[in-house]
């Protein structure tokens, strides 16, 4: 099966809806499922890490916990409570480039649930006293993803990629910079960020777009603001490096990947086709021939990141340290051999027919769709239906990704960043 990084990026697009923009800009987006009894909402800003400053590393995903804290109308538990006590769910997330909180719950409670959505939207308190013991619990945030080499390997290789551009700053933040935030601090970035223009509501479900729209208007039509959203430099200079960090764990964790191309890149759906035959499932040459023929690893995978200015594509593989160079030169090698013999048109074939299955079947949650149509507004402006993916996938063909292979798979334009356990 095709890897989670590259059905989420190619479900950015797969999806019909409905369309609305308020006066003041909000957009508002909709897909009708009558089959389903629950509705997927979400709020997403157009701000994540890359927007941020070394100063203040860290404060999107900062200001996502603290909306929970507290408003003017609720205690941090009557959030807490709020859709519980109904059988829903409410959380967020933070990424380098959009901030999405979201809910799922039974249709007859939307309008519940969007009061508590928007009230965190609007008006979070942003306590002193609770902001300073949220930093508490996001450094501790912090300490649990160094505790854990998958997701620590991701931050160094996205560093190693943009050394010199926010992209290669982590979503949590520094020490530093997170003891540093201030109420002040707070306040100033979300004035400058959650406005109109860079503000998307989803949902899909249960549910009539019209009476969306209708709580987007009574909660939001008096949100009003003349500036504009931030534009990210995606002027950066990629240099291949090869890295190695030592931590007290028990395997050697690797990235060994490179730059890629963004969202916008035609190139994107062979880029997924050659990702997935890759190391996108249990089939995949990678799997074939690093786990189950030679035994040296059991997490490998290759991934495709399409973001909007730029992107990174890659292989991860966690293995015992005396077998990691084992390892690689077969990774190495897999590059070469179909650079110098090519792919089959059965296995392009099996890559696509996963691709799509794997869309389609993505789909049928409520809670994807929702996603899917946050994401694609963010990263198209528009939504595509099912079958325009569909077809794009089906289109590529094998001298496509033949001639992307070429480009993308010289060994020498990789970098090789790694954790090594501190006792071997």
């Amino acid at each position: 099966m095709p890897t989670k990084a590259d059905i989420k990026s190619i479900l950015k697009e797969a999806i019909p809806s409905n369309k609305t923009i308020l006066e003041n800009g909000i957009k508002i987006l909709s897909y009708s499922t009558p089959t389903v009894r629950s509705i997927s909402l979400g709020i997403w800003i157009g701000v994540g890490s890359q927007n941020e400053e070394n100063s203040n590393s860290g404060i999107s995903h900062f200001i996502e916990h603290m909306v929970f804290k507290g408003t003017k109308n609720r205690s941090a538990y009557e959030i807490a409570n709020s859709l519980e006590s109904i059988g829903g769910y409410l959380n967020a997330f933070t990424s380098k480039e959009h901030t999405c909180y979201y809910a799922r719950f039974l249709n007859s409670h939307l309008p519940i649930a969007f009061d508590v959505l928007a009230d965190l939207i609007l008006n979070p308190t942003f306590d002193s006293k609770e902001i300073e013991k949220e930093k508490g619990v996001v450094l501790e945030e912090l300490k649990n993803m160094e505790d854990d080499p998958g997701d620590l390997i991701q931050d160094y290789f996205d560093e190693a990629i943009y050394p010199t551009h926010p992209l290669g700053r982590g979503i949590i933040g520094t020490k530093e910079s997170i003891k540093g935030l201030s109420k002040e601090d707070l306040n100033k970035y979300k004035n400058k960020n959650y406005i109109p223009s860079n503000i998307i509501v989803t949902a899909a479900g249960n549910l009539n777009h019209d009476e969306v729209v209708n709580l987007v208007k009574k909660y939001f039509s008096k949100l009003n603001s003349t500036k504009k959203i931030q534009t990210i430099s995606n002027s950066f200079k990629y240099k291949p490096l090869i890295k190695t960090y030592i931590k007290p764990i028990q395997q050697t964790h690797v990235i060994f990947g490179r730059d890629a191309f963004s969202a916008q890149s035609d190139l994107r759906y062979t880029g997924y086709i050659l990702s997935t035959l890759l190391g996108g499932g249990m089939s995949s040459r990678l799997f074939q021939k690093v786990r189950e023929k030679n035994g040296y690893a059991y997490h490998i995978y290759s991934f495709l990141s399409c973001l909007k200015s730029s992107g990174t594509f890659g292989v991860y593989l966690a293995c015992d340290f005396s077998k990691k160079d084992k390892a690689i030169d077969l990774i190495k090698n897999e590059f070469e051999l179909i650079l110098k013999n090519g792919l089959t048109k059965t296995e392009v074939k099996r890559a696509k027919e996963h691709l799509k299955g794997s869309t389609v079947l993505s789909l049928e949650s409520a809670s994807n769709q929702m996603m899917r149509l946050g994401t694609s507004e963010l990263y198209f402006k528009k939504q595509f239906s099912v079958e325009e993916v569909l077809s794009k996938v089906e289109s590529v063909s094998i001298d496509d990704v033949m001639n992307l292979a070429n480009k993308l798979l010289k060994i020498d334009n990789f970098s090789d960043i790694r954790i090594n356990p501190s006792v071997n």
